[in-house]
Parts: C-alpha cells; sequence; structure tokens
C-alpha cells in the first residue's frame, strides 16, 4: 500500500536528506571547479546546469551556498523544494508546463540580486538529456553565463525511470566537474537560440562524458 501524499511530503525530504548525507560520507569525491572558480569567487552570477540523473549529491556537496534551484510546481517539484531546504538551498517553483513566465521573472530578479541558479535543463519529465530552451531565455535576459556541470561515481545504481536516474553506490569514486561558462547575446533571433540551445546541449553532453572517464579511470 503507498503512503498517503501527506506522510509523503512530509517524511520523505527529511529522511532523503540523511539518506544522502550518510551515502556521501563514504563516497571520495573530486570537485573539478577550475572553470569558474575566478568567476565564483569574484561574485559573479551563474547560471548552473546538469542533467536531472545527476543531481542527488550536489545538495548535499554545495549545501548553504548561495543558490536558487528551479523546481516544478508538481508534487515531486514540493518534495525536491523541501529537500533543498533541508541543505538551506532555496527554491523558485515552475516548469515549462506550468508557472513557467513566473519563474523565468523570479530567476531573472535572483541572478540580479546575486543568486547563483541551478537548472535541470531536461526536467521535470525529459526527454532525457535533451536541453530545453527555456535556460537560453535566462541567460540572454540575464547576461550571466551558463555553466555546464557533471557528477559522475565509478559505480552506481541506474533506476527504471525516464531519465536513468543514478545514485552512486556507497564506497565508490566520485568526480564533480565544471564545464567552461558559456555566455548568450542578449538580443538574438531563433535561428542564434537554437543554435545557443545546442552548444549548451554539446557541452553538457562533454562535461558528462568527461566525468564519467575520470570517475571510471
Amino acid at each position: 500500500m503507498r503512503a498517503p501524499a501527506s506522510l509523503s511530503l512530509a517524511v520523505g525530504p527529511a529522511l532523503g536528506a540523511v539518506a544522502i548525507r550518510l551515502l556521501a560520507r563514504t563516497l571520495t569525491v573530486r570537485r573539478e571547479e577550475g572553470a569558474v572558480a575566478a568567476i565564483w569567487a569574484g561574485g559573479a552570477p551563474l547560471i548552473f546546469t546538469v542533467w536531472h540523473s545527476r543531481i542527488l549529491l550536489l545538495p548535499y556537496l554545495y549545501r548553504g551556498h548561495r543558490l536558487r534551484v528551479l523546481a516544478s510546481r508538481s508534487r515531486d517539484g514540493e518534495i525536491i523544494a523541501r529537500l533543498m531546504a533541508r541543505f538551506g538551498l532555496e527554491t523558485v517553483r515552475g516548469s515549462s508546463s506550468r508557472g513557467g513566465a513566473a519563474a523565468l521573472r523570479e530567476l531573472l530578479r535572483s541572478l540580479r540580486a546575486g543568486w547563483g541558479v541551478v537548472v535541470v535543463p531536461d526536467g521535470p519529465r525529459g526527454p532525457r538529456e535533451v536541453v530545453k530552451p527555456g535556460i537560453v531565455t535566462l541567460a540572454a535576459l540575464s547576461g550571466a553565463a551558463v555553466v555546464p556541470l557533471a557528477v559522475a561515481a565509478s559505480s552506481d545504481w541506474r533506476m527504471p525511470s525516464w531519465d536513468e536516474f543514478r545514485i552512486p553506490r556507497p564506497f565508490s569514486r566520485c568526480v564533480v566537474r565544471f564545464g567552461e561558462p558559456i555566455r548568450i547575446a542578449r538580443r538574438c533571433g531563433r535561428d542564434a537560440q537554437e543554435a545557443a540551445r545546442k552548444e549548451i546541449e554539446a557541452a553538457l553532453r562533454a562535461v558528462t562524458w568527461q566525468a564519467d572517464d575520470e570517475a571510471a579511470a
């Protein structure tokens, strides 16, 4: 029998946060942040982007940072928002299918106020590892650079979900790798926007492949 929705919302994030903390303490994690170290240290706002399947460890690894995470207005999004709060991270609610315009405005305000934002470009329901155009609009309007990042493990479980969600196995080696920042022109036509979307998608795939190779080495 499935737990009532209200119980899942109340208990799920708390249990999830405990499980992530316990798992993370068994892992050997190497952070490759050189591509953004200078910009980040200077306080410039950035748009971080990562595939949905790779997000599990990031709230723990970057807990307490000045980051706002985009999450949908669905029940799953509410669970994510409560989980983020357990690690001191804030959320902005909305997606391409519901509340997208309001979320875009809130993300723009966040970037202008000096927050970094995290966007999962293939969430909340896919297609897997396909970048949606919203991140291009956000980057063009804000002037903030897009930073692709990936988390990889030497050994992991892959869930039977649309994104093949990955959970590192205990005691595995993990790599967090940040790619080179990508800047989008503030005014660009439809063709240029599609080219920028493809550039972000290719960069995100490339940094993910690199992190996978490094974790397996």
